[in-house]
């Protein structure tokens, strides 16, 4: 297939950030990144943030995004941020199954599946994170990982629900490590994720779906990743801290397309 799609650049800025630190950052990012057009572009800052960056980027090019979100719209559920709530602050993406949900909160691929049909329904657009641990990896099982996670984050969708995602493939390795897939071993991966999509929707949807390469994403290596032809874009961490380091990725983006 052809690498025919827009690409996607978010910025997880996960567990940073005061309220002033978030302004600022936002406020910096609006103003580098002005002239972008062919890049999609997101953040995504932690909760207590969210109220005081949704007016800053309000009309601009940068889209704004939740780094979880919960499958009820309401109820008995301390700590968790339902949906309606996410859309008070104009929230058009989630993250969703991210490794650092997996494998420290013990989510479950069943209750990402219902994160997954929660945001869905409420039009958000989840992006939906896969990927292997290093021993997984040593294994050989990283396919099997990425299936099984795969298949049941999308159980129930219909073909239309699936075209409205984005895959986000990170080796759980690979995150805040400095170490980085390969590009051939990124892009093997999101080939895999492509063919699975076809079996599940068909290709001609699957090939419009994003797949995002995550884990250490930097200026140095993001040309080689971007210019992969199933990489769409990237789901960026520590380096989205930083406005200056944030906007060379999105530079490269804009290039590489």
């Amino acid at each position: 297939m052809n690498k025919s799609r827009r690409s996607l650049i978010a910025g997880n800025w996960k567990m940073n950030c005061t309220t002033n630190e978030a302004k600022d950052l936002a406020t910096s990012l609006k103003e580098l990144l002005s002239g972008v057009s062919n890049v999609d572009l997101v953040i995504c800052p932690p909760f207590t943030a969210l109220a005081a960056v949704s007016p800053i980027i309000k009309g601009s090019n940068i889209k704004l995004g939740s780094q979880d979100i919960h499958w009820e719209p309401k109820g008995a559920y301390t700590g968790e941020t339902s949906p309606t709530m996410l859309l008070d602050f104009s929230c058009e993406y989630a993250i969703i199954g991210h490794s650092e949900r997996r494998h420290i909160m013990g989510e479950t691929n069943d209750m990402v599946n219902k994160k997954v049909k929660s945001a869905l329904a409420h039009n958000i657009t989840p992006i939906l994170c896969v990927g292997e641990l290093l021993e997984e990896r040593s294994m050989g099982a990283t396919k099997d990982v990425v299936k099984r996670q795969l298949e049941k984050g999308i159980a129930g969708l219909s073909a239309d629900e699936i075209k409205k995602m984005v895959i986000a493939y990170e080796p759980v390795w690979a995150i805040g490590t400095g170490k980085n897939a390969t590009p051939k071993q990124a892009n093997d991966v999101q080939f895999f994720i492509r063919n699975l999509l076809i079996k599940a929707a068909g290709e001609d949807i699957a090939s419009k779906v994003r797949i995002l390469y995550g884990g250490s994403v930097k200026p140095e290596n993001a040309k080689d990743l971007l210019a992969q032809p199933e990489i769409d874009g990237a789901l960026v961490g520590g380096a989205s801290l930083d406005a200056k380091v944030f906007t060379a990725i999105v530079n490269t983006a804009t290039v590489v397309v």
